[in-house]
């Protein structure tokens, strides 16, 4: 579950060839594990084309043609690119007409389609004739597939000119960033992640359901409110309550003991109907900037339905000074200086939030969203939450986890809200803080997937995303 950038997979396959892997090797590892998966989904009275690159990505391609051939499927080899001149593949090609094998010309029609013509060392613009022959597979009506990257998909960004849309991606070693990001995503189609027999060394990855398992908090009988932690929201205001009332539940449903909530006395009355297990701070803003803190606290959140830009600033400047993780959300969130801090400070913007906060263009942190969220992690000291599809989670210390939990059901008013109470709940009890960020994330995704397999993913509420984790956590707890 590994996440690789290009640099570092070439990186990794030098340090192999060092240590007396040879590419030669590994090549033939992954048109074995390609192989494997790919005789899963297919079946040999299907008519099978592989279109083969000149480098090494075609040399995978070449070494699949084999296998394929030799257990009997109807596979045909292309290469319409010319013959491979990486030394590796082109050993591979020499090898597979040795076996007798033919090459082929594309002339009929075929049922799966194969793209191994660029790999992760692909550039843009793509050449004329490279344009033309991803035309023609999406043009086919025939299930496409791609070996570790669909031809016309840079590795590391989003960025797309003309490309293979995959129905299924089987990528080598690890994933590719650009398999999370906004506008490249779609073309890789269902991904699965195929081991090659190098070792796992990235500190980029996707959080999953085993992580949380592991890192979940045991309860036990002897525990008390006090066990679960006091946590501290500062959100709400006359005009805008539901936003601290949202954050109140998930907080509350998310197993926290005790919350406080400092708010207005409208607010309170609104939030006290809804959730009467919170307790209240009036004027809590107010009282938060003059440096009134409840006590016992273990974590903060502020941000949810604030605009008072001048007192939230007043608020965070105190609750800086003291030894507490702090969520900055919503409200709270702009450009601004972090002071050093022993505790976790984590901003949790959406992509227009974190570009008030960075001065980039929306569209170009959603082509490049975990290294963005990354160099700002690691700069500033804080932890990122930079929400929407595969949620990324950038850590100070250069760790990026991403989710990819979750569906469009969340694309609606007030979950964010939801997940800043969650994440809140876990930071005031769990001991690793990262691991309380990342599983809050999880499973608010969780929550909202287990809503559509029985409603319409349009009529989820950011509430019943709170109501559900009764039972998401329930497979944890």
């Amino acid at each position: 579950m590994y996440i690789y950038r290009g640099e570092e997979i070439k990186r990794i396959d030098r340090t192999a060839a060092d240590h007396g892997l040879e590419t030669f090797t590994l090549m033939e590892n992954a048109g074995r594990a390609l192989f494997e998966a790919i005789v899963k989904n297919v079946s040999k009275s299907q008519r099978i084309l592989i279109l083969a690159g000149k480098g090494n990505n075609g040399g995978d391609g070449v070494v699949l043609a084999r296998y394929l051939k030799q257990h009997g499927f109807i596979c045909k080899l292309a290469i319409p690119l010319g013959e491979p001149v990486s030394e590796t593949a082109e050993r591979h090609y020499r090898y597979y007409l040795h076996c007798g094998f033919e090459v082929s010309e594309i002339s009929e029609d075929y049922d799966v389609l194969i793209d191994a013509l660029l790999g992760v060392g692909a550039r843009l613009p793509l050449h004329n004739d490279i344009e033309q022959l991803i035309d023609w597979m999406n043009e086919q009506e025939a299930v496409r597939m791609a070996i570790d990257i669909p031809t016309g998909v840079l590795a590391d960004t989003g960025e797309v000119e003309k490309a293979i849309k995959a129905d299924r991606t089987f990528t080598l070693h690890g994933y590719k960033p650009s398999a999370f990001l906004e506008g490249s995503v779609e073309y890789y189609g269902q991904t699965e992640v195929l081991d090659i027999g190098l070792p796992q060394t990235s500190n980029w990855r996707v959080w999953t359901k085993g992580d949380v398992a592991a890192s979940f908090p045991k309860r036990n009988g002897a525990s008390h409110k006090g066990t679960f932690g006091t946590g501290l929201l500062i959100a709400g205001t006359d005009e805008m309550p539901g936003s601290a009332m949202l954050a109140s539940l998930a907080a509350m449903r998310s197993g926290i003991g005790k919350l406080t909530v400092a708010t207005t006395r409208f607010a309170s009355a609104i939030i006290a109907s809804r959730v009467p297990e919170c307790t209240f701070l009036h004027d809590g803003l107010e009282k938060v900037a003059a440096g009134a803190m409840p006590k016992g606290i273990r974590g903060v959140a502020i941000g949810p339905g604030l605009d008072n830009e001048e007192k939230i600033d007043r608020a965070l400047h105190e609750v800086m000074k003291r030894d507490l993780p702090i969520i900055i959300d919503a409200g709270a969130l702009k450009k601004r200086d972090y002071p050093m801090r022993e505790a976790m400070t984590i901003v949790t913007p959406h992509p227009g939030e974190f570009s008030k906060m960075t001065g980039l263009p929306t569209k170009e942190i959603q082509k490049d969203r975990l290294r963005l969220a990354s160099e700002y992690a690691i700069s500033n000291k804080v932890t990122v939450v930079l929400k929407g599809r595969n949620t990324v989670m950038a850590f100070p210390d250069g760790d990026v986890w991403v989710n990819s939990t979750g569906n469009d059901g969340l694309a609606k008013g007030g979950t964010g809200d939801t997940l800043t109470g969650m994440i809140l709940a876990f930071i005031s009890f769990y001991e690793d803080k990262k691991a309380a960020v990342a599983n809050a994330v999880y499973c608010h995704g969780v929550s909202a997937e287990q809503w559509s397999e029985t409603r319409a993913k349009s009529s989820l509420l950011a509430s019943d995303v709170s109501e559900n984790l009764a039972y998401v956590l329930k497979e944890f707890e």
